[in-house]
């Protein structure tokens, strides 16, 4: 029996929940689950805000830990090896986005937490190719947030072949960007942060940023324009993307990866005439959080975290939905 924490309706109190994983697939591995990480996709999914969660719901998708067991067809990992898992527990293996070394964009990729228990737990199960093993170096007691927040903001960077020359502005400096801070600056990049919460600013200079806008300030918005080839958002609310869309060099790049619910107001000339891009993407494929994990060990890339203990997970959760939370909650057994 895995001993877990589980919600057992929209927004409700996680309570103890045992439940039975039954026999482990051969392609399969089980974790000890050490410590993990609490994304605010855990409280989208708790709230059940996009509409697909299912009940008993355990949350939990950032997970560090040591391999338990493995399945008769794994290879690749042994018992007690330190290992990581993030948003996808495994994926079909067999699609073309899969064979291209794509496997975060696979169509037919299953979520740790998603129709089925996900990190909240004593033990947790996946497909081994979704199972990273942690390289020597990393810090197990702050490593879960790597595994979400840190691949998303990392993950662009790969993708559009940023370079160290590159000028990058991160926008909201919470738990995806003070890491998004951290990456871009050790890229080699002249990093700006936008943040909204004057408290923040010294911070993400203290964090990498080179120079901190004020993002209430049209004024100070404005006089970036034209300087930036990526402005990466991390936050989940709507801005005046126009005014940010034009803080881009001609070429620049607008990307996503804070879930903003709302559809986005931009005008099309702004991006025709400077011939600008607007995109998003999800976490990376293993292949790139690896590079990820290894990159942070070269460049001692720490998420910022606060440590609670897994029977305190309802105070955890509050903390990050209260928005007080420094910068990355983590629950450690």
């Amino acid at each position: 029996m895995i001993k877990a924490y589980a919600a057992f309706a929209a927004g409700g109190e996680l309570k103890p929940f045992e439940y039975d994983p039954g026999p482990l697939r051969p392609q399969d591995v089980e974790i000890n689950v050490a410590a993990c990480g609490i994304c605010h996709s855990d409280l989208s999914m708790l709230d059940n805000d996009w509409g697909m969660t299912t009940y008993p719901f355990v949350p939990g998708h950032e997970v560090v830990g040591t391999i338990a067991s493995v399945g008769g067809q794994v290879s690749h990992l042994k018992v007690g090896d330190k290992v990581g898992l993030g948003w996808h527990s495994g994926y079909c293996m067999t699609c073309s986005t899969c064979l291209e070394g794509d496997h975060n964009l696979c169509a037919g990729a299953e979520g740790v937490m998603l129709g089925r228990h996900g990190g909240f737990a004593d033990k947790v199960r996946a497909q081994a190719a979704s199972v990273i093993a942690l390289p020597e170096g990393l810090d197990l007691a702050t490593a879960g947030p790597l595994f979400c927040g840190g691949i998303t903001v990392f993950n662009p960077l790969v993708q559009f072949g940023i370079k160290p020359t590159d000028k990058v502005g991160v926008i909201g400096i919470g738990g995806l960007g003070h890491m998004a801070l951290q990456f871009t600056r050790a890229w080699g990049c002249e990093v700006t942060a936008f943040t909204s919460n004057a408290a923040k600013k010294q911070e993400a200079l203290e964090l990498g940023a080179h120079h901190s806008v004020d993002s209430c300030s049209q004024a100070e918005i404005e006089a970036m324009g034209g300087q930036l080839d990526l402005l990466i958002s991390t936050v989940n609310v709507s801005l005046d993307w126009n005014a940010y869309l034009n803080t881009l060099k001609p070429k620049g790049r607008l990307h996503f990866v804070g879930a903003t619910l709302e559809p986005l107001d931009i005008g099309v000339f702004p991006l025709i005439m400077a011939q600008r891009s607007v995109s998003g993407s999800p976490v990376g494929s293993p292949a790139t959080i690896a590079k990820m994990l290894a990159f942070a060990v070269q460049h001692a890339i720490k998420p910022v975290v606060e440590t609670y203990r897994f029977y305190q997970v309802n105070d955890a959760l509050e903390r990050l939905r209260s928005g007080q939370a420094r910068y990355r909650v983590v629950l450690a057994q």
